[in-house]
């Protein structure tokens, strides 16, 4: 396999500073919702010091062909300290390790933590100004609160999997971590909007971040519509029940374009660049209302002319009459594709587990024009910060001493040396 063309390969900088600079954010989570909260603060510039069990965030066993890219990408600009959390001394380093923070992340069932001897209340009155973030599956009340929760669950709980597919086949489940992804990018928001009030001098406060809230606040407004209507909304594969035409058309030469036109104008250009315009007075797609009504006459005619054409005919016909339209990209295309280079929506850094010593990378988002996202430094190894963070905590024979007890734990023997590996 080659390297992406054109990618733009960049070193990580240490010394780079973000907007959230200053900001130390203690990562208890695991899995993928927590370190996609704390990865979008590492990425503007707060100090998130990972803490990890003796075996490690559960993401470093992701493996493929044995290196765990997913860790990498979700672990990167972060520390890595490694505690026994089931000691008490360990329990005491993370109380202390709060008591200077801005923020506190984990993701264990509700009561976990109460349970550990780091009840938020305590936390609170140790630190006035901590943001606590809570995540779970379900809430830290209702009467799943004590459920397991992964994405999964509530990717099928929230209606999203029995809206998703089509509808002669099983509903179908997200091939990423959408759920968690999704309260990932919330649990960010949420946390900022904490800090701010508490920086203002209104103090910290526990933030409840269930899995499910944010994906099915993605689904609005599929209840409102249930409640009109008294269906439930079917499954529709790649098509739109509010606007036509909109779906994955094939071409000749057996590739994919998403196709667009949600709005009068764009149809009616739609229409004349197929050759076809007078259906734009044909009463059955003069407005958007009729073609819902014939969706399956329209999706023949506008796949009949992208099935003659092949791809780059198709995009270079619709891109010279100003007709919204795309290539279904995979991986494969989005290593060579232009776009993604010079907008660095994906970028090289150097990393000795690759093939060719480079690892592809998303960027950091969002994009802020006086002070943009960095990649500071690679994920860590597990335990490669315990001295950089816990020392000038607790003292160089503090620390030594619970080396020795057990509660701070170093690397497993054998650990690769190489920046980032897991």
């Amino acid at each position: 396999m080659s390297g992406g063309a054109g990618l733009r390969r960049k070193a990580f900088e240490p010394a780079a500073a973000g907007a959230l600079q200053g900001v130390r954010v203690v990562d208890l989570s695991r899995l993928v919702a927590g370190n996609m909260l704390t990865k979008v603060l590492a990425d503007h510039g707060a100090e998130v010091v990972k803490v990890e069990p003796p075996e490690g965030d559960t993401l470093r066993a992701w493996r493929t062909r044995g290196v765990s890219t997913t860790w990498k990408a979700l672990g990167r600009n972060k520390l890595s300290v490694c505690l026994d959390l089931r000691s008490a001394e360990g329990v005491g380093v993370v109380r202390r390790l709060a008591r200077d923070a801005a923020m506190l992340v984990e993701s264990f069932r509700p009561g976990v933590l109460e349970a550990m001897g780091l009840d938020p209340a305590a936390l609170l009155e140790a630190n006035p100004r901590l943001v606590v973030v809570r995540i779970s599956g379900w809430g830290q009340d209702g009467p799943f609160r004590h459920k397991p929760g992964f994405g999964t669950l509530v990717e099928g709980y929230s209606g999203f999997a029995a809206q998703n597919g089509f509808s002669d086949r099983e509903p179908v489940l997200p091939p990423m971590y959408m759920a968690d992804g999704y309260a990932g990018l919330y649990g960010a928001a949420a946390a900022m909007i904490a800090l701010r009030h508490a920086e203002a001098g209104g103090g910290g406060q526990v933030i409840d971040l269930s899995l499910f809230d944010p994906i099915f606040t993605m689904m609005e407004p599929q209840m409102a519509n249930w409640r009109l209507t008294g269906r439930v909304k079917p499954r529709t594969g790649s098509r739109s029940t509010n606007s036509v035409p909109r779906n994955a058309y094939r071409t000749a030469d057996g590739a994919w374009v998403c196709l667009s036109a949600s709005t009068q104008g764009m149809t009616e250009k739609l229409l004349h660049a197929i050759g076809r315009p007078e259906l734009v007075s044909d009463p059955r797609f003069r407005t958007n209302a009729d073609r819902l009504r014939h969706v399956e006459e329209l999706d023949g005619i506008i796949g009949a002319f992208i099935g003659a054409r092949s791809l780059d005919e198709t995009l270079a016909h619709f891109d010279r009459a100003g007709v919204t339209i795309g290539p279904v990209m995979d991986a494969e295309r989005l290593d060579q594709d232009r776009y993604v280079a010079e907008r660095e929506a994906l970028v090289e850094v150097p990393d000795a587990d690759m093939p060719g010593g480079w690892l592809p990378m998303h960027g950091a988002v969002p994009r802020l024009s006086a002070t943009p996202g960095v990649l500071a430094r690679p994920a860590p190894r597990l335990g490669e910060h315990n001295a950089a963070v816990l020392e000038p905590l607790l003292g160089p024979a503090e620390l030594a001493r619970l080396r020795d007890a057990g509660a701070v734990r170093e690397g497993p023997p054998g650990a690769p040396a190489e920046p980032g590996a897991p």
